[in-house]
């Protein structure tokens, strides 16, 4: 299968950014098991197929039996001067192509069907796949890149399927039929008509062994371009912010260009393959009526109606030859774009652990007891973390960008295992719970707060989808944000655009406190969910979180240290350990590190 190497984006403080993605090298290996997994995808339209190859075989009899006609015409019509038995077969001939259009029109029918179901199947699988992958996948690779596997790779595979199969089966059945017709007819001229075939295969894999690493490119390519598009189109405020339009141009630029050059050579080095078929049919046909014109000087049992016979019979047996030597170029970019859909499904999934139950968490108490993690082997994120948060506590953790507050709560929903040490929940181990279990008793609020484009309503109730309309204004009103919601055009009912964008920061921060209550959950997290927002907002925000963190085992990670004072225990962290911990009259009274980020921040009156 294709290989991949990952590449770790610093950046984001917490874990691995989300700048500076790598371009992924990819590696066609076994096109002979991408091809056969592909092909199981379409076995359950046997049926389809069944009657995909029949019609094939009606038509490839049809242009048989039409194509002895034409040379009929010649030696029993044209020659003898017979008109009106011309006339007759002429007309029997048209019915032919008729029926021959007919079927191939059905044929290509029943194609189109069976692509478009499987493609809207391996669809559907890599989108189910991809709500399962862990968390760090994400982490290195762009969303833009997987939206390129999901669409465009997919689309090219059903289109290839559409074009491939039902001409990979008539081409089949054709030659069989052709070298047939051309046996009973001359031998000797079939024997002549087929010393170019070798030529024309190994020409063939000349071409799709160059090519076929710039279709790979190309679609590897497309992918960054995509990547790089999404991430410019939700950056674009920063863009235009920073006057940074050159720039990004500039970026774009080179990723087209690269792109162009790979689809370039790709297409300019298959598009060899057209003319060169052609080249080597012409020159078998001229090959055939000269050999013809002399075996009747010889004397032969041999007429010029058989040879303009052969000479059809061969054009149709050269014709599905060169459509299957095209086919190799088509099939080659679907395959590199299977192995990029077939890498990802083969990423293996979050799974629970063998000894993992369903069983829900009570009372939300939490315990570190040595915790060592680190998102590559080179370098320790946490070290040797020990901390116990009691069932309704609230826990604030400050420090420095980059010290791993972040982290700590990111392992209490298991969005990475831990290196050592454990986790207990309830005083039990967090690989004891089910993922699905886990993580609904576990409730975020994330400073950057993400709504679907949907309604209010139903963005609330994303927290938990079995509540009633009357919960979820409950909460709502818990939340301080009923008053915004009501003066909405449709007021619960109004959709929201884009990620909310219809609405204040502050007011898209009270309806993820408002999805948070309704989840009702035992363990709160609240990732730096005030630090930008203005004073008056967050007061409306603050009391919002009161009714939230009622209850609840609360972790809080905030750089307004004004947020947390009440907080029951506070721990300081830098460099992934624990340097300070206490409530925050005991650390200001030893007058170390969260003594004086507090004083910078009390003189300052700026949030750090």
């Amino acid at each position: 299968m294709s290989k991949t190497t990952p590449v770790a984006r610093p950046g984001i403080p917490g874990g691995p950014g989300m700048q500076n993605m790598m371009k992924e090298k990819v590696k066609l290996d076994n096109p002979k098991e991408t091809l056969f997994r592909l092909l199981t995808y379409i076995t359950d339209k046997k049926l389809m197929l069944v009657f995909v190859v029949l019609l094939g075989i009606i038509s490839t009899l049809v242009t048989i039996i039409g194509t002895k006609y034409n040379g009929d015409i010649v030696d029993d019509y044209v020659v003898v001067g017979d008109m009106s038995g011309l006339a007759k077969i002429c007309i029997i001939l048209v019915v032919m192509y008729m029926v021959s259009a007919v079927t191939t029109w059905i044929q290509n029918r029943l194609m189109v069907e069976i692509s478009q179901m499987t493609g809207a199947k391996i669809r559907r699988e890599l989108f189910e796949k991809m709500q399962s992958l862990p968390i760090k996948y994400f982490d290195t690779h762009s969303s833009g890149d997987l939206m390129s596997r999901l669409t465009n790779d997919v689309d090219n595979i059903s289109m290839t399927l559409s074009q491939s199969i039902s001409q990979f089966t008539q081409a089949l059945i054709m030659i069989v039929g052709m070298l047939i017709a051309m046996s009973l007819l001359s031998p000797s001229l079939m024997f002549v008509g087929l010393l170019t075939t070798p030529i024309m295969f190994l020409t063939t894999r000349l071409v799709v062994k160059w090519a076929q690493p710039y279709f790979i490119e190309r679609q590897q390519q497309l992918g960054a371009l995509n990547g790089y598009v999404e991430e410019m189109v939700s950056g674009q405020k920063a863009v235009l912010l920073f006057s940074q339009e050159e720039k990004v141009g500039a970026e774009f630029s080179v990723i087209n260009k690269e792109l162009t050059k790979s689809a370039i050579l790709a297409e300019s080095l298959s598009a060899l393959m057209g003319p060169l078929m052609n080249f080597i049919g012409n020159l078998t046909y001229l090959i055939l009526a000269v050999c013809g014109a002399y075996f009747i000087l010889l004397g032969w049992d041999i007429t010029v109606g058989v040879i303009f016979t052969i000479i059809l019979y061969m054009r149709n047996f050269n014709r599905p030859i060169n459509e299957l030597m095209n086919l190799a170029n088509t099939i080659q970019s679907a395959l590199a774009g299977a192995e990029r859909v077939f890498e990802v499904m083969d990423v293996e999934p979050e799974q629970d652990k063998p000894q993992a139950s369903a069983q829900m968490i009570e009372s939300g108490e939490v315990e570190f007891k040595d915790v060592e993690f680190s998102y590559n082997p080179h370098k320790k994120i946490l070290k040797g973390i020990n901390l116990t948060a009691k069932k309704g506590q609230t826990i604030a953790i400050v420090g420095p960008t980059g010290s791993g507050k972040t982290t700590i709560v990111n392992l209490l929903n298991k969005f990475y295992d831990i290196n050592g040490g454990d986790i207990l929940i309830d005083g039990r181990s967090i690989d004891e719970y089910e993922l699905t279990t886990l993580r609904k008793c576990v409730s975020i609020v994330l400073q950057d707060t993400f709504l679907f484009t949907d309604s209010v309503l139903e963005n609330i109730r994303y927290g938990n989808l079995e509540a009633t309309e009357d919960e979820v204004i409950a909460a709502a009103k818990l939340a301080n944000a009923h008053k915004f919601i009501k003066q909405l055009p449709q007021g619960y009912h109004t959709v929201l655009a884009d990620n909310g964008s219809n609405l204040s920061l502050g007011q898209r921060q009270l309806l993820a406190i408002a999805r948070a209550i309704l989840a009702k959950s035992a363990i709160l997290i609240l990732d730096e969910a005030t630090s930008s927002i203005d004073t008056r907002t967050e007061v409306e925000i603050q009391e919002a979180m009161v009714n939230l963190m009622k209850g609840k085992t609360t972790f809080i990670i905030a750089h307004r240290l004004s947020t947390i004072q009440n907080a029951d225990l506070i721990i300081a962290v830098k460099d992934g350990e624990i340097i300070e911990r206490g409530t925050h009259e005991e650390l200001l009274g030893e007058n170390g590190f969260y003594a004086s980020l507090y004083q910078s921040q009390f003189r300052s009156g700026l949030s750090l």
